[in-house]
């Protein structure tokens, strides 16, 4: 196996999920496309943002997500870039996701598409909605750790 195989290659990043959300359990999943998303996910033209995961019929499916058409792939097809797209998880994978929804009041969100193996991988995130005041004080933690960082290095 070559090194470049090994290391995971970043697409894109859902920043606004650790914003939103206290994430609780990660997965990873696969994610079936049609050969101009891929074109256009090496090209880097993709946006988390406003994605979020339904599981419906006993499946995971990815909306919200925009993947932008490279202009020369749309001369022959009609692409959608909004489109719903199936994500690929392990039975007990799902069953586990679908109970803490229905039970415990989660929900699943996207984090971050990356390429695995030369393969598309998402990772989901289990998650909790965060009030107001969690938001604030998350960032409050966030400003004081890049303080003491800077404290820490005029010190030195």
């Amino acid at each position: 196996m070559k090194q470049s195989d090994k290391t995971n290659t970043s697409i894109a990043v859902n920043r606004k999920a650790h914003h939103e959300y206290f994430i609780e359990d990660r997965f990873e999943a696969g994610l079936v496309l049609e050969g101009w998303e891929v074109k256009s996910l090496r090209a880097g033209r993709v946006q988390l943002d406003q994605a979020y995961i339904i599981l419906k019929h006993g499946a995971a499916y990815l909306f919200g997500s925009l993947i932008t058409p490279l202009q020369t792939v749309s001369t022959h097809i009609h692409p959608d870039p909004q489109r719903s797209r199936k994500l690929l998880l392990h039975q007990s994978e799902l069953n586990k996701l679908i109970g803490s929804i229905e039970r415990r009041g989660y929900t699943v969100v996207p984090l971050s598409l990356y390429w695995k193996n030369n393969r598309v991988k998402i990772e989901i995130g289990l998650a909790k909605g965060k009030k107001l005041h969690d938001k604030r004080r998350t960032e409050k933690e966030r400003d004081w750790s890049r303080e003491k960082q800077r404290l820490l290095k005029h010190k030195v």
